[in-house]
């Protein structure tokens, strides 16, 4: 895009808040590879933003304001003075909405050719770097997004999610104890846990009910959070559905219902990757969480989890339990017995 080449480089002062909760910053404001880069003042990168979901509250008042299409809770201001960066800005997002499809046989025509012009260069030449580049800038919003969605296509598979009014705090408690960011247990469909996109982490319901400790459960949240860590979900979906999925999401902020289905329909089936056993032993340690009760869950023998057992960070200390008791009981009832 030749309005892009023309605004590489150009850096602007400006006021950034993550929520509305938090305090404005002062941030460095910097136009890149199809995003909008939000520094610290030490350089320190706090945001990406894909030019092609930066929208503008109140367009023609200053200070400008925008926000990631979908969040309006995090702002970026800019003064009325940057008025080349507001420029840049608004010339850019003007040219993305030119460029997306318009009523009208020949335009539909035009614009259907070039697209499929620039996605044959992209699947033959950058469907790695695209993958790579779409993980880095979709925002926690619409991973999020993405994560209820396959969860809701997972459901129509393998059944609702299990609830019952008392054991929500619970999960909530089970969630914040093991750095998770939401917990759902189900009846059948996972073996045994699984992540989504947006922090969503899936659980069997024989991981909650089969076993005295809750140690387990957390076990396999862990394992599962440090996989996250090592493989992002969400480029796991992405690089299954393929580079037109990753290319629709990176320029429109969507993804189609079948490709969230093929996806609900493998990851259910297929076995979750192996972790160096040194990598589980970290995420144990990190969230001072025993690593034997969950080594044992997986092999009663001990013998293809021996390293897990003996290298128990937690061994001979005393952590925080996971759940008192009581709470413990009411979640292994969280499906109905």
């Amino acid at each position: 895009m030749t309005a892009l080449r023309e605004y590489e480089r150009l850096e602007a002062s400006g006021l950034w808040r993550p929520t509305p909760e938090e305090q404005r910053r002062e941030v460095i404001v910097s136009i890149g590879e199809a995003t909008l880069t939000i520094t610290d003042l030490n350089d320190r990168a706090l945001a990406h933003w894909s030019l092609a979901a930066v929208e503008r509250k109140v367009p023609g008042h200053f200070p400008a304001i925008y926000h990631p299409d979908g969040d309006p809770g995090e702002t970026l201001e800019l003064a009325e003075d940057e008025t080349a960066m507001i420029e840049a800005i608004e010339r850019l997002r003007a040219a993305i909405s030119r460029a997306r499809p318009r009523p009208g046989r020949l335009r539909l025509l035009g614009v259907g050719a070039s697209m499929a012009a620039v996605l044959t260069v992209l699947l033959v030449w950058l469907p790695g770097a695209m993958l790579r580049h779409t993980v880095q800038v979709v925002p926690e919003i619409k991973r999020q997004e993405i994560g209820a969605a396959l969860l809701d296509r997972i459901e129509r598979v393998a059944g609702r999610a299990c609830a019952a009014p008392e054991t929500g705090p619970v999960l909530d408690a089970l969630a914040q104890r093991t750095g998770a960011g939401r917990l759902v247990v189900l009846r059948t469909g996972v073996k045994t846990a699984l992540n989504l996109p947006g922090g969503i982490v899936l659980l069997n319901r024989s991981v909650v009910e089969d076993h005295e400790d809750p140690s387990v459960a957390a076990g396999y949240i862990v394992v599962e959070l440090a996989r996250a860590r090592d493989v992002d979900p969400l480029a796991e979906f992405l690089d299954h559905s393929g580079p037109a999925a990753t290319f629709r999401l990176l320029t429109s902020g969507h993804v189609t219902r079948g490709a969230l289905d093929s996806y609900a329909e493998q990851v259910l089936v297929a076995p979750r990757p192996e972790l160096d056993p040194s990598i589980i032993l970290a995420a144990f340690a990190q969230a001072e969480v025993p690593a034997a009760p969950y080594a044992y869950a997986r092999d009663i023998t001990g013998e293809s989890v021996l390293t897990l057992i003996e290298a128990d960070p937690m061994a001979g200390r005393d952590p925080a339990p996971v759940l008192p008791d009581r709470d413990w009981v009411l979640l292994q009832g969280i499906c109905g017995g």
